[in-house]
């Protein structure tokens, strides 16, 4: 193909769909159309230069058109209020009911390692000798030492905030590195369910389990729930690298990928939640069954959250992904 009578037999085209593209909010009906045909035609151009007589500078430029003209087709589609509340009232809740056959168990095996390990130090002195010096650990669990400090240490403000963004951080790595076939975020659920059983070891050694307890619950349900959810989406997406199913593993890890990323968002909104109750519920002076019923009431209202508004969403064929028409296309499409 000569390329230079290629160019000056349809510079004109590419000319005309450029001018189109420039005015595509005044176009009249049959403009319109016409910037459809251009955009079908130049896109029928850039595939034969790009096969028969490749060039760099043309391709770069016939390129940027049709993104452009593709765009004035297509429409941009801007995100809205509404949007953000169809993700809150079904996207997200869908996406953690349809997942809750891998969080649900990672929760369960999770807090029976925990406790496996909290009895292990707990009844073993040799073993809480290899955490810390005798002293240390008695600074930790005596009345009103570290364990019970910890939580009044700070402001509740820029506490509740730190723990936010550190519940967060460790969501998000749970979702983000399950794509390398989960054993990431198996040590990272570790190192927390191994920081619980050695607080629940040594307070009980000490003969305050209670208070540990008191001290945890009212934050931790709802925490440690989410940070199973993560975790339990991450070994899924996990799954899904070695196991696909019928879909394709490219169209499968783009569709888990994609929800995945609405859960990291959504728990984090959860995690906003423990964090403010950490900051202000756990050290403030309410009665322990006080601030462990806040504790349940909001870790029951999300799991009725999940379970009543997220089935109901699921079972509708929500799944928390990107609506059918804002997703890539699967197959290739006829220009």
């Amino acid at each position: 193909m000569d390329l230079d009578v290629f160019v000056s037999a349809h510079r004109a085209q590419w000319d005309r769909l450029d001018s189109l593209v420039r005015r595509r909010r005044r176009l009249t009906g049959a403009e319109a159309d016409e910037l459809v045909t251009l955009y079908q035609r130049t896109a029928t151009h850039l595939s034969l230069i790009q096969s028969s007589a490749p060039d760099p500078q043309l391709t770069g430029r016939l390129t940027q058109l049709l993104a452009r003209a593709r765009s004035a087709v297509t429409g941009t589609r801007r995100a809205s209020w509404r949007d953000v509340a169809h993700f809150l009232a079904r996207g997200f809740p869908a996406a953690v009911y349809r997942s809750r056959h891998w969080w649900v168990p990672t929760a369960l095996i999770s807090t029976a390692i925990s406790a496996v390990l909290g009895w292990w130090i707990g009844t073993h002195p040799q073993v809480r000798a290899t955490i810390a010096a005798p002293s240390e650990l008695r600074s930790l669990t005596r009345p009103g030492g570290e364990y019970e400090t910890y939580y009044s240490s700070h402001p509740a403000a820029s506490f509740a905030a730190q723990v936010w963004t550190n519940n967060a951080e460790a969501a998000a790595l749970c979702l983000v590195l399950g794509a390398f076939i989960g054993i990431p975020v198996l040590w990272v659920l570790f190192q927390n369910m191994l920081n619980l059983g050695v607080g629940v070891g040594l307070m009980s050694s000490a003969g305050r389990l209670d208070t540990f307890l008191g001290l945890v619950l009212p934050h931790g349900l709802l925490e440690l729930t989410a940070v199973f959810a993560a975790a339990g989406t991450g070994l899924k997406l996990g799954w899904t690298v070695i196991d696909p199913g019928p879909r394709t593993r490219r169209t499968a890890l783009a569709e888990e990928g994609r929800a995945a990323i609405g859960m990291a968002i959504g728990l984090a909104l959860v995690l906003f939640v423990s964090g403010g109750i950490e900051g202000f519920v756990t050290p403030s002076g309410l009665p322990t069954w006080a601030r462990i019923g806040i504790g349940l009431a909001a870790e029951t209202a999300f799991l009725v959250y999940v379970y009543v508004a997220g089935g109901r969403a699921a079972r509708a064929g929500e799944t928390g992904d990107l609506a059918p028409e804002e997703r890539s296309a699967e197959l290739p499409l006829a220009a």
